[in-house]
């Protein structure tokens, strides 16, 4: 088969193939970092001109009360986001609030379970379960959170290997936390089964979708999950420092005591009361002033994402994922996939294993091809279905090939390390 062929009869066949237009997309760069960085939308730059020289130019600090579509507000944009980022993870509208970064949302959902536990076992006594269970290897932010918590006394990190998670849910663990897709492999926990175990043996389930939202279907409430965060800036196109988003179910919403009670978590902020009361239901998550600059660019990226669908999404992600794995082979490039080999099993990005892999991401961004690079020898591609072509696909192996066999990796200017991989 002529995959180059192949590929222009993909594209035509595409019927996400439009969205694309909706992207800023530089000339001459094929972009394998979605899954780092979302694209800018197109949209985002009217938006953003609009909250900042309208809504915070004109309006001022009106604009908490009266700005944006129908006159909802500033003071609505966490809640009207999350709204919309829940039919994306399979919760509904009243179960998730756009906010903070995803550690701060870690952080406060973990107190949250140990808080829970505690009151479960009637007080935070010696019978209070403690032991957060995770994955060695998980993305390296959650397992700081957990850190944090036990230096305080109030947790204790326990890891295992990945195959052996299901095994380590003993009688002591309070919190299982896991990473749905893992940043580094793309490879995909069975939540509905893991969730289930965890349960069965006494425990909550914190998922982390941060590398799943806006890529794989997602079914938090169908899978029974207890907690879940996510970030706003990979692909859902919100911007570099998106503001996360925390998902909690609403069983959990009268018992949920998150520790930073800040005032816009309160039940009446401005009230501006001595004491903390906290809001009803999932707005007790928030903190300080919510983001709006933030948070406006952010629903430009979920209504894009929301409109072209996850379902389809996922398809095209799929059929991307098979299709660059046989451009290599038709290629005779034999790289180490660390990713699933199995579609199903993998978020939407492959991982490859390469002692010189640094080398190579940087000699392919210097073609065009931007990827990224994890510690230690990870060549990690990422694809955003909603602005990437089969064509762009099949222009990268090639890229990838020619990087490789002619050793272009090989220069000094490749392997001087940058702040950022």
């Amino acid at each position: 088969m002529n995959l180059r062929k192949e590929a222009v009869r993909r594209d035509k066949a595409d019927p996400l193939a439009r969205y694309r237009e909706r992207f800023h997309l530089p000339d001459g760069i094929i972009y394998l970092d979605g899954n780092s960085l979302g694209a800018l939308p197109k949209a985002t730059c009217e938006r953003m001109a609009q909250v900042v020289t309208g809504e915070w130019g004109q309006g001022l600090i009106r604009s908490w009360n009266d700005a944006g579509s129908g006159g909802a507000g500033w003071i609505s944009l966490s809640r009207r986001v999350g709204a919309k980022i829940a039919p994306l993870i399979g919760a509904d509208t009243e179960e998730v609030i756009a906010c903070d970064s995803t550690s701060v949302n870690l952080f406060k959902l973990i107190a949250a379970a140990l808080d829970m536990q505690a009151r479960q076992a009637g007080g935070a006594g010696l019978n209070a379960r403690k032991v957060i269970l995770s994955e060695a290897g998980n993305f390296p932010t959650d397992l700081y959170m957990i850190a944090g918590l036990e230096r305080q006394g109030l947790a204790e990190r326990r890891l295992a290997e990945r195959d052996g998670i299901a095994a380590a849910l003993s009688g002591d663990v309070a919190l299982l936390m896991l990473t749905h897709v893992h940043y580094k492999t793309g490879a995909m926990y069975d939540m509905r089964a893991l969730t289930a175990a965890a349960q069965d043996a006494g425990a909550l389930v914190l998922w982390d979708l941060s590398h799943s939202t806006g890529a794989v279907p997602v079914v938090l409430n169908d899978c029974n999950a207890d907690f879940a965060v996510g970030c706003g800036y990979k692909y859902l196109n919100g911007g570099p420092g998106a503001p996360a988003f925390a998902y909690a179910a609403r069983r959990h919403h009268d018992r949920l005591a998150q520790p930073l009670t800040g005032w816009f978590g309160h039940e009446r902020p401005f009230a501006f009361v001595d004491d903390y009361a906290p809001a009803p239901g999932i707005e007790r998550m928030l903190a300080g002033t919510p983001p709006v600059l933030g948070l406006s660019a952010l629903e430009v990226g979920v209504d894009l994402i929301a409109e072209i669908g996850i379902a389809n999404l996922r398809e095209k992600s799929l059929k991307m994922g098979a299709f660059f794995l046989e451009c290599l082979e038709q290629m005779n490039l034999t790289l180490e996939l660390v990713s699933p080999a199995n579609g199903a099993e993998r978020g939407s990005q492959l991982s490859f294993r390469h002692d010189e892999a640094y080398a190579i991401s940087q000699a392919l961004i210097a073609r065009g091809v931007i990827g990224d690079f994890r510690d230690p020898d990870i060549l990690r591609l990422g694809f955003a279905p909603a602005y990437l072509s089969f064509g762009d696909l099949w222009q990268a192996a090639d890229i990838l090939r020619q990087v490789i066999t002619n050793r272009e990796w090989d220069r000094d200017q490749f392997r001087r390390r940058a702040a950022v991989t």
